[in-house]
């Protein structure tokens, strides 16, 4: 009784408050159940008025997944459990709904509707798991939106998440209704089911509850497909290896062939440093049959058996690495990196010995990473650099165009491999870099003193002033290994050149031996000769060369020519009836940068007794002048300006002309001495170059004194490489670094994808401004230096990555080049927006998935990639689906089936005259699934 009384006064309590709980509401909703559909339409009725343009400037949320579709949600509680109405809808909606369109809702592409509603409970699960509950809210929902007068359909997720089951309604007018209802089977699919007579016999099976006859035969059914093939995955089993036919053949030892495994960038130029993760990890191929009509179960097993060749569509989608859009890969850019973190620590010494030690040294940096491989590596790197014999006759064939922009050196160069395999040392930390270094200027003292040439450097030429100073020096030091090697025959050679010197007919250039010494410089002003001296030439009628002097000339000149090369043309000297020689001169002295800015602070402290040209050239013109004298003992300072700077010596064109009838009537044949005065600044008084014509000895170029000493030069070049400061070695090695990676990625094939192209010549652009300031004496600003060359890294990263996929794409669609250029221009314009971001793909979550048309005569070129099966593929198939595509599955089989009605002919039928011949779609069964996974979702139109 006790307890009775008291569960009496509990009951009087919970009525109590329910009266009070109640008192303000209206009394038109009578319980809870109506407060909640209030609720609802409320909510509905707001949106409905607020219209798609509203509700996104109100805060509507893109489904990152789908582009045009947004969603709203609100929150509204039920008794005690709260729920969430969501509202999905399309900014363009023009009512029409497409089959495969890549931008539906999986709830779109299910049932076929447009813009729905869904309602879950709030709760770690978001699902309904009690049925009745789920019947309830289902209901609840239906009348609200009947209330407003809305159609859109709504749907309850029920059971286990992981079946993405539903259940839902769609009022579609006063007499019609939609249901619907997914599911799917996630064990092990029945035989028949993955077949297609099977799936449209399940079909028909769903109108059992109909009274219309629902024969086969008199059925008819809309189908249409889409198939998806993804191409097989490079196993670790598939290995380059001969044929058994070809091992037979061959009589080789079946046990004795090694198997190789090849990498997808074998062939390209980065695979000396480093091996590329292949970005393309396949392609998936979508083939799609639309709108065919199935009137019996036979029409389906002969579709199953039809070629894929017969679908109307092809769709090629990449699959791409996660690596591409996001996350830290192996590359040229991640060592760039370390580089320059290892310049940030540079500065904290005063010699790249003082990073060997790691005891010496206390910065807390520097300790954290201080790791250097073993000695093999090192001595693996140092015969890479110096033993192997590499010669180099020409830098930059293969150049960019915008190469030379960056103050670095050639990718073929000596310096520019030492940088490169300064990046892969160890982790590229401070001390592997100077250990490396210390190394490498050893190996390059043993080739000066041993006199061998330096490999990847050029021996000859000039210097080329727009490269970093290290290259410059070394390709300085090259060129005195030369010479200090060529010097131990000189003694020989110079004999030689001294006793053919005397022969007066010798022409210019005559014998290659006697050219040892000669110079590009002398070629040019042999070139020249004819035109200057067009108007003097001595001809002498049934003469030989050989002849002229001797018949002219009464008496031999006194002194012995040395030093000559030949004679110039037919010049003759001024003040004796002598042929001018042209003489061997020495090399114009090579200069670095450096070199040449001492000679300027020298100039500007000498002052102004000579111009800045003239000094600079001051040793030069006195050797010339001393090698003209010796081969041409009784010249004067006019026939040296002759030969040396013909423009400064005037003809009198007009004077000739006048005097040209008087020269035939005389019958000569040629005038002597030759016209003519020297020029208006050559004739001066103190004119500078005849001071030094009077101080310049007569010595043939083999007696003179070097402008070149080799050994001198050599040892000062050593000196600096030995001596330089670590900063200054890692500007340098920055710089270069930079531009041999960018040169390397340059040589890379790609097909013509003009973005990419474009993107290459950016970077090269970008890499030289970032590295001006490493290039002066000092940098203003280290820190934000650093920061600017981590951003710089950044940068490299996104071209190298771009650059590694055009490189896929295109070996892999060479027999398609059309496909290819499209595909990467969509992932280039996905891409785009992300490049120049803290890190690559950083605040690009969305993943790529635009698909490409293929073409019919593409379509070869595709099923190319899908290789027949191998054995090891072949035994993993558990049931066969059809639809084979040179012996491929498909991985996933996506199928709808729809019949329709006209409402004017059936039980459908209303008294609107808008609907006397309009066309519904009575059921829809969407099919989704694989051998393990099988979707089913359906829609049934009735008037109950």
């Amino acid at each position: 009784m006790a307890s009775s009384s008291q569960t009496k006064d509990q009951g009087g309590d919970e009525t109590l408050e329910e009266e009070e709980l109640e008192r303000f509401d209206d009394f038109t909703l009578a319980s809870s159940w109506e407060r909640f559909i209030s609720e609802v339409e409320a909510i509905c009725r707001l949106w409905l008025a607020d219209g798609p343009k509203y509700l996104l400037d109100k805060g509507a949320l893109c489904l990152d997944s789908q582009k045009n579709l947004y969603k709203v949600k609100s929150e509204l509680k039920y008794g005690v459990k709260m729920y969430c109405l969501d509202y999905h809808f399309e900014i363009n909606n023009d009512g029409k709904t497409l089959n495969w369109n890549d931008d539906l809702h999986d709830m779109q592409l299910s049932f076929g509707v447009k813009e729905f509603l869904v309602i879950a409970p709030l709760s770690a699960s978001g699902v309904v798991l009690d049925a009745p509950e789920a019947t309830k809210l289902l209901s609840a929902t239906a009348i609200a939106l009947s209330n407003c007068g809305s159609t859109w359909p709504a749907f309850v997720p029920v059971h286990d998440p992981s079946r993405k089951a539903y259940i839902g309604i769609q009022n579609m007018g006063t007499v019609l209704t939609r249901r619907f209802e997914a599911d799917h089977i996630g064990s092990q699919v029945p035989v028949r089911l993955m077949h297609l007579e099977g799936l449209y016999e399940l079909f028909v099976a769903k109108f059992a509850f109909s009274s219309v006859d629902l024969s086969t035969s008199f059925l008819k059914v809309y189908f249409t497909m889409k198939l998806t093939y993804r191409t097989p995955p490079d196993d670790d089993d598939i290995d380059i290896q001969g044929s058994d036919a070809d091992i037979a053949e061959s009589g080789e030892n079946p046990e004795s062939n090694t198997r190789i495994k090849i990498q997808w960038d074998d062939d390209c130029p980065w695979t000396e440093w480093y091996s590329a993760e292949d970005p393309i990890k396949g392609f998936e191929l979508i083939s799609i049959w639309s709108n065919k009509m199935i009137e019996s179960s036979l029409d389906m097993a002969e579709i199953e058996n039809a070629s894929s060749h017969e679908a109307e569509n092809w769709l090629l989608f990449p699959i791409l690495s996660p690596n591409l859009n996001g996350g830290d890969t192996i590359g040229f850019a991640s060592q760039l990196r370390l580089l320059v973190n290892a310049l940030d620590i540079s500065f904290e010494g005063q010699f790249m010995e003082d990073f060997m030690s790691v005891d010496k040294h206390g910065s807390d940096n520097f300790k954290s990473s201080a790791a250097v491989p073993p000695p093999t590596v090192l001595d693996r790197v140092l015969k890479d650099l110096f033993h192997e014999g590499v010669q180099i006759s020409d830098y930059g064939k293969s150049d960019h165009k915008n190469s030379r922009s960056i103050k670095g050196a050639p990718i073929e160069s000596l310096f520019a491999q030492f940088c490169l395999h300064s990046l892969w040392f160890g982790n590229c930390n401070i001390r592997a870099v100077a250990m490396l270094w210390i190394e490498f200027v050893r190996e390059v003292r043993w080739c000066w003193e041993e006199l061998q040439p330096l490999p990847r450097m050029q021996r000859n030429g000039s210097i080329d002033l727009s490269t970093c100073l290290i290259h410059q020096k070394l390709q300085m030091l090259a060129i005195c290994i030369e010479k200090q090697h060529q010097s131990e025959h000189n003694s020989v050679e110079s004999e030689y050149h001294t006793d053919s010197g005397n022969e007066e007919g010798s022409p210019v250039g005559g014998n290659p031996t006697q050219i040892g010494t000669s110079t590009e410089k002398f070629d040019v002003k042999r070139d020249s000769q004819p035109e200057v001296n067009s108007g003097t030439t001595v001809k002498r009628s049934n003469t030989d060369p050989e002849n002229d002097v001797t018949s002219v000339n009464l008496q031999p000149p006194a002194r012995i020519r040395r030093g000559s090369a030949g004679v110039v043309g037919s010049m003759m000297l001024l003040n004796s009836y002598q042929r001018m020689h042209a003489p061997y001169t020495q090399d114009a002295p090579i200069m670095t940068e450096d070199m040449h800015e001492e000679r300027l602070r020298a100039v500007e402290a000498l002052g102004n007794a000579f111009n800045f040209s003239a000094q600079l050239e001051r040793d030069i013109l006195s050797s010339d002048m001393s090698a003209f004298k010796a081969a041409n003992p009784d010249a004067v300072f006019e026939d040296f300006i002759r030969w040396h700077s013909p423009g400064d010596w005037e003809t009198g064109e007009m004077e000739e002309s006048g005097r040209s009838e008087d020269h035939k009537m005389e019958g000569l044949n040629d005038e002597w001495p030759p016209r003519g005065r020297l020029s208006e600044r050559m004739s001066e008084h103190g004119n500078s170059w005849r001071q030094l014509w009077n101080d310049a000895p007569e010595l043939p170029a083999s007696e003179q004194k070097p402008l070149l000493d080799p050994n001198r030069e050599g040892e000062k070049i050593l000196h600096y490489l030995e001596t330089l400061r670590p900063h200054q070695l890692l500007e340098q090695m920055v710089c270069t670094a930079f531009r041999a990676s960018a040169d390397t990625l340059n040589q890379t094939s790609f097909g013509d994808l003009k973005q990419m192209t474009t993107k290459i010549g950016q970077l090269y652009l970008t890499i030289a401004s970032a590295l001006k300031p490493l290039q002066a004496n000092h940098l203003p600003n280290k820190d934000e230096t650093i920061d600017d060359l981590k951003r710089l890294c950044v940068v490299f990263d996104h071209v190298e990555k771009l650059l590694i996929l055009a490189a896929s794409l295109h070996r892999k669609l060479s027999l398609a080049p059309r496909l290819s250029k499209v595909i990467f221009t969509d992932y280039f314009n996905f891409y785009l927006p992300t490049m120049g971001t803290g890190s690559a793909g950083s605040n690009n979550q969305r993943e790529f998935d635009m698909k490409q048309r293929v073409g019919t005569y593409e379509r070869e070129a595709v099923v190319n990639m899908f290789p027949p099966p191998t054995a090891n593929q072949s035994w993993r198939k558990v049931l066969s689906m059809g639809n084979l595509l040179n012996g491929h599955e498909p991985i996933v089989r996506e199928i709808i089936f729809s019949r329709r009605d006209s409402v004017s002919d059936n039980h459908y039928w209303t008294n609107t005259p808008s609907s006397s011949s309009q066309e519904i779609e009575t059921h829809r069964m969407y099919i989704c699934g694989t051998s393990n996974d099988l979707r089913v979702a359906l829609s049934v139109t009735s008037s109950d």
